[in-house]
């Protein structure tokens, strides 16, 4: 069968550095960073005491403030992030046949605060269980498209993947392939996350995962800098709505770029650290290049995982360097957590979302936060060090890869 092109054609963002997709992106290439000391929660135990938390938010300002009740972080910024998109992709909700979208939502750990309160309030107690009766559904990764489908009253498939840091961009492959297949015409896909909690910071501290540069927070988010020393922690969402083109141009819809592929692997190495020859990361790239039926040499942009970690940084750029081969210092290499953090489960989609504005705005934004050279890294690679730069951009990748050795990647193309 003749598989159906899948489009982009709404975009909505919830990040440590814009509540919007406007905000989101000026901020991008202004190289703005969202680190800053947390406001949550004391952090005088902490190692780390600071992460890139979302700013001026009031979930009652887009939500009824009782349903905001029932929701967890995750849930209020999958709501607002897709509202966004909806409105953005200017779907008519009253003649869209609803049986045919889908709503398919990554989340790499869910309603953590709501567990962590829940148990602590009974750990607090006489011993009685006495616990919350929306625990359970405010708590569950699966929660957050069944909201948005419920407000909306999509009725296509609807669910969540789970795949630790990989999970929206897992779950991205999932919405272009039914469509692709013919299963739907419209999905809202992207993904969610609100770990910067007690639980989050104290887990990933003891993993000795995250920066403990407390002393600069806004610059400690530097990756493929020699000094790096681990990831900051971030939260918020991202919403894309992918649609069959045909249905897209039919209603007249802006698109904003084509999804040309997507690709997954697994490194089937270690729990938490990458392959030190990047096996599975050059796996899923040479499986999405495949997948898009395009060579290596007609990619322009890959915003990296690069989350900022000694080891990650190396082997992805190593890999990079085996796939594209003499290519890759043609291409505009950047990671965007230099500014937002680590979004988990809502990487692959914040960032899928700067991949597509690249193409659509055709500037780069850039890593920031780099001073020192790593001399394991090569340097003819452009790393987009520290400011955006100009580049017409056809066709950018976005890798996303998660602990469990879980590797995906996505691939966008301006439309012919």
């Amino acid at each position: 069968m003749e598989l159906k092109r899948v489009v982009v054609t709404g975009l909505g963002a919830l990040t440590p550095i814009g509540n919007n997709i406007s905000e989101y992106w000026d901020a991008l290439v202004s190289g703005k960073s969202g680190a800053a000391p947390i406001t949550y929660f004391d952090t005088e135990k902490f190692k780390t005491k600071f992460a890139c938390e979302i700013k001026n938010f009031d979930p009652t300002n887009f939500i009824d403030r009782k349903d905001a009740r029932k929701m967890d972080k995750f849930t209020q910024y999958a709501m607002v992030a897709s509202d966004e998109a909806i409105a953005d992709a200017k779907l008519n909700l009253d003649t869209i046949n609803k049986l045919r979208v889908g709503v398919i939502w990554g989340a790499g750990i869910g309603g953590l605060e709501t567990f962590q309160d829940e148990v602590l309030n009974f750990a607090a107690g006489d011993g009685t269980p006495r616990f919350n009766p929306f625990f359970i559904p405010k708590m569950i990764a699966d929660i957050a498209p069944g909201n948005i489908s419920i407000k909306h009253g999509f009725m296509g498939p609807n669910y969540t993947t789970v795949s630790a840091c990989a999970s929206s961009a897992n779950a991205m492959i999932d919405a272009l392939n039914y469509i692709r297949l013919g299963h739907c015409d419209v999905i809202v896909t992207g993904g969610s996350e609100a770990a910067v909690t007690i639980a989050g910071m104290g887990g990933f501290n003891a993993m000795h995962a995250l920066s403990t540069r407390n002393d600069s927070p806004e610059t400690a988010s530097r990756p493929f800098d020699a000094t790096r020393d681990g990831f900051v922690l971030g939260e918020g969402a991202g919403a894309i709505i992918l649609e069959d083109y045909e249905h897209a141009k039919a209603r007249g819809a802006k698109i904003y770029a084509e999804v040309l592929g997507g690709g997954m692997s697994s490194d089937a190495y270690h729990m938490t650290a990458p392959h030190p020859e990047g096996i599975g990361v050059i796996a899923v790239m040479k499986n999405c290049l495949e997948n898009a039926n395009l060579s290596a040499e007609e990619v322009d942009h890959i915003n990296t995982h690069g989350t900022s970690t000694p080891l990650g940084d190396v082997a992805e750029l190593k890999a990079i360097k085996q796939v594209f081969g003499d290519h890759a210092k043609n291409i505009n290499i950047n990671s965007t957590k230099s500014m937002t953090g680590h979004l988990l489960g809502a990487a692959g989609a914040v960032e899928a979302i700067a991949s597509i504005l690249s193409i659509e705005h055709g500037i780069v934004p850039p890593t920031i936060n780099h001073s020192v050279v790593d001399e394991n890294i090569d340097p003819e690679l452009n790393l987009t060090l520290n400011k955006a730069q100009k580049r017409d951009v056809k066709v950018a990748m976005s890798n996303t890869f998660g602990f469990g050795g879980h590797n995906a990647c996505v691939l966008f193309k301006k439309l012919d």
